[in-house]
């Protein structure tokens, strides 16, 4: 079902807690993202009830095979008198139309219906937009960003981005863009996008696998491995990944000053150390005096539904 769109509003914090529609109904959300479908049903409050996780081949999954992933997730909705489904999936997507309109990552999601296929599935109304916005929402509603009204909150990992809230408004046109595709360096890798030098290229588990490898550290290596090491090279390799995800978050502190930053994913995986690096990093590109000491928080949630909540968020914020 197509519904006509209304922007995006931040309704008072009473809101997590409705009394209409009534308490006993559900909130469905689905997180879409390159090789990975996860659904949840959360009660008014934002509280998941269940979960539910499945994977697919990114490189070479079809509609088809999205359709199946879909199908094993959104059998946790079967039970459920739902609100609605809010989806945060990655890409560039249309929330009027319902389409994901491209996902470098994932030719099979170019162009793929994801509102209609996920409401003949459940019969419930389903909306979509882009993980960057819907994840800003979700610790707008229900997690650190709560009782702020500009932050931003990042997602690290395979998965990059940035939302940022500026005065209440989530800043970011409809269906797009999470900054991964900012150009950090002119001069750089080439982007899965065509591009050269995206903040992407140099800010997710690939490059710090990549990095590792090239060091004689082995394939395979995490975050959490090589902090583990505690050895020097394994630390310099740390230490630089810091500084990589810190370029594109200098950019949003140039531009908009939001004074908290919430990092989401792997993040949590590099402890203290890397928390500092970003936050100093973040703290030396303060352009003005008496402007807010940018702080970084890490999610130390073991499994980070901040996605998941934003998609909870977008249902309430069209009931």
């Amino acid at each position: 079902m197509v519904h006509k769109r209304s922007p995006l509003r931040l309704v008072p914090e009473a809101v997590a807690q409705p009394t209409a529609p009534a308490a006993s109904q559900r909130l469905g959300a689905v997180e879409l993202v390159p090789g990975r479908v996860r659904a949840a049903v959360l009660s008014m409050a934002g509280r998941i009830l269940e979960r539910i996780e499945t994977s697919y081949d990114a490189a070479s999954a079809t509609p088809a095979d999205i359709d199946m992933a879909l199908t094993e997730t959104a059998v946790i909705f079967a039970a459920h008198e739902l609100t609605g489904i809010g989806v945060a999936a990655a890409g560039l997507v249309d929330p009027l139309t319902g389409l994901i309109l491209e996902v470098n990552d994932v030719p099979g999601l170019h162009g793929y219906p994801v509102t209609e296929r996920l409401g003949e599935l459940t019969g419930a109304s389903v909306r979509v937009e882009h993980r960057a916005r819907l994840q800003v929402l979700g610790d707008r509603w229900f997690g650190a960003g709560r009782g702020r009204r500009t932050f931003a909150s990042v997602s690290t990992g395979e998965v990059l981005g940035v939302g940022v809230l500026y005065d209440g408004e989530v800043l970011a046109p409809p269906g797009g863009r999470s900054g991964a595709h900012m150009t950090v360096s002119a001069s750089g890798e080439r982007c899965t996008c065509g591009n050269r030098g995206c903040w992407k290229t140099v800010a997710t588990t690939g490059w710090l696998r990549a990095r590792a490898r090239t060091a004689g550290l082995g394939d395979g290596a995490s975050l959490a491995s090589l902090v583990s090491r505690g050895d020097e090279p394994a630390g310099r390799i740390v230490e630089e990944y810091a500084q990589n995800l810190a370029l594109g978050l200098v950019n949003v502190q140039q531009l908009f000053a939001p004074g908290l930053f919430i990092l989401h994913g792997e993040a949590r995986e590099g402890g203290e150390g890397f928390r500092t690096v970003v936050e100093q990093r973040l703290r030396d590109a303060v352009a003005f005096a008496g402007a807010e000491q940018p702080r970084v928080l890490v999610s130390e949630a073991a499994v980070d539904d901040v996605a998941l909540l934003g998609g909870a968020g977008l249902v309430l914020s069209y009931v």
